[in-house]
């Protein structure tokens, strides 16, 4: 029987598979819910039937690819456009062919990662659609990998191009990264940061979490690690697998940490 690649109905995420999966790992784990109707795993060919998707550009060298209707967590695949080969950092949770002749248009993939399981997407598709020099994850979450193949696990940072690095972070994930862009100033922060945004894209609370479902809070040192990695870095704005958030810059999201560590773990929203 040959290997064919299945979504999750409930998160999106991706296996490769004889046959339908048993169950899927990230809705198994306590970051996200089961789903309450049981199992349903969509085989690509049903997924590229049923699905579109829309491309915005956010910035000058910036794009968002996004699915609809929504599939699973509904994340945002970014691509940042630039002379020696575009980097393309989270994945849409399916790219249509429309979608894909966007990213061919723009030139390609050179450099292609990610922060963790929950902004993977359809990294497989652009790895088999645009074969990236190389798809870099940390390598804790390896063991989440199965449906692409990794072609630069690192350890604690990895420069993709001149001024692009993922640096590790954990928390959230064991081997949750970040992307800090030095030229636009800007940190794709993964999930290190929860972002509540209204319908028109405004910002109005941030704050950090283990697991964001069930208000899991994360340890001192957790967030200690991402204090200490992102101290350094200079930034106006950051970008989660879901949201654009220009409101939060290095200082704002300093804040948010400080303010955790002053008390006892728990979770709190911190108005923007």
């Amino acid at each position: 029987m040959p290997l064919s690649h299945y979504a999750c109905a409930n998160c999106g995420f991706w296996q490769l598979h004889f046959a339908v999966p048993p169950d899927c790992p990230v809705c198994t784990d306590v970051r996200n819910d089961l789903p309450e109707d049981g199992w349903h795993f969509l085989p690509e060919a049903e997924v590229a039937a049923t699905h579109d998707g829309t491309v915005r550009q956010v910035a000058d060298d910036l794009w968002a690819f996004t699915t609809a209707p929504n599939l699973g967590l509904a994340g945002t695949g970014w691509l940042i456009v630039r002379e020696g080969g575009n980097i393309a950092f989270e994945a849409a949770p399916y790219y249509s062919a429309v979608m894909l002749e966007q990213l061919r248009a723009f030139g390609g993939i050179r450099f292609l990662a990610a922060s963790h399981a929950h902004g993977y997407g359809a990294l497989f598709q652009l790895q088999r659609e645009f074969a990236p020099e190389l798809l870099a994850i940390q390598r804790e979450d390896l063991g989440m990998t199965k449906a692409f193949r990794v072609t630069a696990p690192y350890d604690d940072a990895l420069e993709l191009a001149p001024g692009y690095v993922l640096h590790l972070v954990g928390g959230h994930y064991a081997g949750q990264a970040v992307l800090h862009d030095l030229a636009q100033r800007r940190l794709f922060c993964g999930d290190m940061f929860k972002v509540d945004q209204d319908k028109d894209g405004r910002s109005h609370a941030i704050s950090s979490h283990k697991a964001f479902h069930k208000d899991i809070p994360l340890t001192h040192a957790e967030l200690s690690r991402y204090r200490e990695v992102i101290a350094p870095l200079a930034f106006d704005a950051v970008l989660t697998p879901f949201e654009y958030a220009p409101e939060v810059g290095r200082d704002t999201a300093l804040r948010v940490l400080d303010e955790a560590l002053s008390r006892p773990p728990g979770v709190k929203r911190m108005p923007l």
